[in-house]
């Protein structure tokens, strides 16, 4: 079994280099984010948030690394998507492997690959902010590989729930959108919770910020480097809930679609 998953990861990550010069880009661009658009917000925020946070370009370069590992992640969804469309899982049966390791060797590619995209921009974080203990180190990856293979399995789980390549774009667009803004990768999270008590923000987004593994994984790098927000456990937690329940969803999903 470990044989076929490991040619399965092969053959993904064998599709993944092939556009590395706009993986180059990407990763340019999301570091240009990092120095051009953290120090242009940093001079906008009033005092209050100032307090909070201290430098924006401290807070947001933990939450670019969530960022870079959901966007790149994410991308097996679309070659899943593609083969449905075009049949080519019918080539991928003849293949000497069973439907299980299909699913799971795609499912841990598309982690795999996240891990990978994201890790110059995790490095450029640890520059800037400071190292972390080895064990500190350690739980972050491990809590990042968690993520990125959930968000792989939401991605494969929505790529073969769709029929065409519009509807998965206006999928991902929406869990995009949903998931990014709605956590705490570009604000602190106190402010998104004192904006619910105000009856600013809606309740419902509230606990979706507080529940959502961007913001729990990008706290608790924030924690680990800059020794705020406060760290709970809760935040590993929810990443390991999120990535069991997407990671089976896509694993049974993607065998039924095999089957069909």
């Amino acid at each position: 079994m470990i044989k076929g998953i490991i040619r399965m990861i092969e053959h993904d990550f064998k599709n993944f280099f092939r556009y590395k010069w706009w993986l180059v880009g990407l990763i340019s661009m999301n570091l240009a984010d990092l120095f051009i658009m953290a120090v242009i917000y940093n001079n906008m925020l009033n005092a209050n948030i100032k307090d909070q946070i201290g430098s924006y370009f401290n807070f947001f370069a933990p939450g670019l690394a969530v960022t870079g590992l959901f966007a790149s992640a994410f991308m097996i969804g679309r070659e899943i998507n593609m083969e449905r469309r075009r049949e080519v899982h019918h080539y991928m049966l003849s293949l000497p492997m069973t439907r299980m390791e299909l699913a799971i060797g795609r499912v841990l590619s598309g982690g795999m690959r996240g891990m990978m995209y994201m890790s110059p921009l995790l490095l450029t974080c640890f520059i800037f902010l400071g190292f972390p203990t080895i064990p500190q180190f350690f739980l972050i990856l491990a809590v990042l590989f968690l993520l990125a293979t959930g968000i792989s399995g939401l991605s494969i789980a929505i790529a073969v729930s769709t029929s065409s390549l519009e509807k998965f774009i206006t999928a991902r667009g929406l869990v995009y959108y949903t998931l990014f803004f709605c956590s705490s990768v570009f604000y602190p999270l106190s402010l998104i919770q004192d904006l619910g008590k105000d009856g600013k923000f809606p309740s419902v987004l509230v606990t979706l910020a507080e529940v959502n593994p961007l913001s729990n994984a990008s706290d608790m790098i924030r924690y680990f480097l800059l020794g705020y927000p406060p760290f709970s456990y809760t935040l590993i937690l929810n990443v390991v809930a999120f990535s069991a329940i997407f990671t089976l969803t896509a694993v049974f999903a993607y065998i039924k679609v095999l089957e069909r």
